[in-house]
């Protein structure tokens, strides 16, 4: 009678090994720190110099037409010759997503605009940051306002960084999942206002 052959069974130290060997890897995949690039494009029905203006002079009376945001106050303002620098406070509203709520406080529901305005190349070159976060979020880019034969292109572009790792309170071995939780989240807050931005601009200016 003819017997099966078996195989010889791995050693438990292999197996662990083995084992250890994949959850390293794995903690090395999930560092908690993501980018993600922002760009946003939209033409409004109006002169180039008009556009700029609005969006640099009466940001703050277009809040009826951005969505999740309460208020945007101007904190500070420098002005020489054709550039404008400039600091706005702003208050956004909603919901902080269930998975970070434990983590983040209300505190990321605010956030500062330092813009610095060029009239000259009709260019604002803006950073974004969390005020309780500075160290895990950084937002910036450069917004452009080009005349077209149907008015002016307004063109934002930007990258978008979270390290949760360095956020206070995120253990460490959680940084991989708050992490992308949150560039979603201000992702899903910074974008849309920013093409809410062009559509209250334009009811802005059709209404003066």
């Amino acid at each position: 009678m003819m017997t099966r052959s078996r195989r010889p069974r791995r050693s438990a130290g292999r197996r662990t090994t083995t084992k250890t060997r994949r959850r390293r890897t794995h903690a090395r995949k999930w560092s908690g720190r993501t980018d993600m690039r922002l760009d946003v494009t939209a033409t409004l029905p109006f002169r180039r110099e008009q556009v700029f203006a609005a969006y640099r002079d009466h940001m703050s009376d277009m809040v009826p037409y951005l969505q999740n945001v309460r208020a945007i106050t101007v904190t500070s303002r420098t002005d020489d010759g054709d550039v404008t620098k400039l600091v706005n406070r702003w208050k956004g509203g909603g919901e902080i997503p269930a998975v970070v709520r434990k983590f983040l406080s209300a505190d990321l529901m605010e956030w500062d605009d330092l813009a610095t305005w060029d009239a000259r190349t009709f260019t604002c070159a803006w950073q974004t940051i969390v005020p309780a976060f500075k160290e895990a979020v950084d937002a910036r880019g450069t917004t452009t306002f080009t005349e077209t034969a149907s008015g002016t292109l307004v063109t934002i572009q930007g990258e978008l960084k979270v390290d949760a790792a360095k956020v206070k309170g995120v253990p460490r071995l959680l940084a991989g999942t708050i992490g992308p939780a949150v560039e979603s989240f201000l992702v899903g807050s910074i974008k849309p206002n920013m093409v809410a931005q062009a559509k209250g601009a334009e009811k802005f200016l059709r209404a003066r």
